[in-house]
């Protein structure tokens, strides 16, 4: 396990921040209409990415790769 860098914990904080902004400015939501819907799903699993990635030891994503 490593230990976080400045560098990193940087990148989760900013990671956090971004879902968190995106969740505070999601105004009611046309619940029948399905490209709004959609596009909320799209970019709350982005972000939900960034944040897994920001926090993902950088050391597993070189094992396995032979």
């Amino acid at each position: 396990m490593t230990h976080p860098t400045p560098v990193r914990e940087a990148a989760r904080l900013i990671a956090i921040e971004a879902a968190r902004a995106y969740v505070a400015n999601i105004r009611p939501i046309d619940l029948n209409n399905p490209g709004v819907l959609v596009g909320h799903l799209m970019a709350a699993e982005t972000l939900l990415m960034d944040i897994v990635a920001a926090h993902a030891d950088p050391t597993d994503e070189t094992e396995g790769a032979a």
